[in-house]
């Protein structure tokens, strides 16, 4: 099957993102529902994402680079279906993982042990299911010792452990990865790209979020170099990795 056969699994079409964001200081609550009823509130239109298209086939792993505040993030939120696009659209096709915030699905005052059924229950697994698959989890986090303490008391790295042994314990067709695995240490890191390789060996398609252009080459055949909220360049991902490191060494 060629590459033009493959299934698409994510088509992002003329995709633009809008937030609003406040261009007066509002002190308080009061004060801001008092301007609210008023309609004296003032917004500044700022584009996060601007006319973005391209489409991800089965199985290809697509690495999202560019600076801070460029838009990555941004872009990974629509496609997990957390940010609707304002102008555009996007048709995801498959179950979807996504590790996009450090801490999304967990409740910090719960124990490790706790929050993986909770995590579990938000990925939509049932109790059942997460029994099945505890130990699993625990053995890749490498949190056996700390299954009891409260996830509150855990360090990033560890809360980064959990979250990413959970959304991986069974393959899902699309899993959606930004920059939390930079918290971990360099064992662990290694340990998370061993998974996402083996599971794209195993049909996975894989959108992933990095600073890091080496893990990017390594990891991912596509790449996307989002600047400034507009599409740069979209290609192999080796060539759009080699043509973003020369631009940021002539700035």
């Amino acid at each position: 099957m060629n590459m033009d056969e493959k299934k698409i699994m994510i088509d992002v079409d003329h995709v633009t993102i809008r937030f609003n964001l406040a261009s007066q200081k509002v002190d308080n609550i009061k004060e801001y529902l008092i301007k609210l009823v008023k309609r004296e509130l003032m917004f500044q239109e700022f584009l996060a994402v601007k006319d973005v298209s391209f489409q991800v086939r089965a199985g290809e792993a697509w690495g999202l680079i560019g600076t801070n505040g460029s838009g990555k993030s941004t872009m990974l939120k629509a496609m997990s279906g957390i940010l609707k696009p304002y102008q555009g659209s996007i048709k995801v096709n498959g179950s979807v993982a996504p590790l996009i915030e450090l801490g999304a699905g967990f409740d910090p005052e719960l124990s490790a042990r706790e929050n993986i059924f909770l995590n579990g229950c938000v990925l939509g697994h049932s109790e059942k299911f997460m029994q099945e698959h505890f130990e699993e989890i625990v053995e890749f986090a490498e949190l056996e010792k700390f299954l009891d303490s409260p996830l509150k008391n855990f360090s990033s790295g560890m809360r980064a452990r959990l979250g990413f042994s959970v959304a991986t314990m069974v393959k899902p067709d699309i899993l959606i990865v930004d920059e939390i695995l930079a918290v971990g240490d360099y064992k662990f890191r290694k340990k998370c790209e061993k998974r996402m390789t083996e599971m794209l060996s195993g049909g996975t398609t894989l959108l992933y979020v990095s600073h890091s252009i080496d893990e990017v080459k390594r990891l991912c055949d596509h790449a996307l170099w989002i600047d400034k909220g507009e599409a740069k360049m979209i290609g192999e991902a080796k060539t759009v990795c080699d043509a973003y490191m020369a631009e940021m060494k002539k700035s």
